[in-house]
């Protein structure tokens, strides 16, 4: 029986399987939205909820863990300042997976995988890559025309003596 032995494989050897996910775990971490395929998805979503808890232990053994299996320090470094304290009230399920429907060429089924308690990402325009909006504060508003008409007016007034 086959209990307990849920590795999805993703039609690649170990090796390959193994810099594939940790790539996608890193760049989850980078941008905190990936757009891939639902199978890797779900295949990346355990090892992304284990980085978290490695983050939120925090110790040298767990840093030096992450760092074994991702491979970069700028990752495991950003994991443990940003990603593991906003989950510190979880007690698991990191991740959410948002299905996308089909890629147009391939009809693969697509889907966003990303990170509960992080920062709320816009999605990618056709003109250019996701963007993070990190202020919560309005943007300033823009002066009208009756404003700057006044401001000039009272800067071109000379000053009473």
């Amino acid at each position: 029986m086959r209990h307990g032995r849920k590795t999805i494989k993703l039609q690649r050897r170990q090796d390959h399987r193994d810099s594939l996910l940790s790539n996608l775990v890193c760049s989850l971490i980078e941008h905190k939205q990936i757009k891939t395929t639902v199978a890797k998805a779900k295949a990346v979503r355990p090892f992304a909820d284990r980085m978290v808890t490695l983050g939120k232990r925090g110790d040298l053994h767990a840093r030096r863990t992450a760092i074994r299996y991702l491979h970069s320090k700028d990752s495991v470094k950003e994991l443990f300042e940003k990603v593991a304290p906003a989950a510190s009230h979880r007690q698991g399920g990191y991740t959410r997976i948002i299905k996308l429907g089909q890629r147009p060429t391939d009809s693969a089924p697509m889907a966003f995988i990303e990170w509960v308690d992080s920062v709320p990402v816009e999605p990618a325009t056709p003109a250019g890559p996701a963007t993070v909006t990190l202020s919560t504060e309005p943007a300033p508003e823009k002066p009208t025309k009756a404003a700057k008409a006044k401001q000039k007016a009272v800067d071109a007034e000379p000053a009473a003596e």
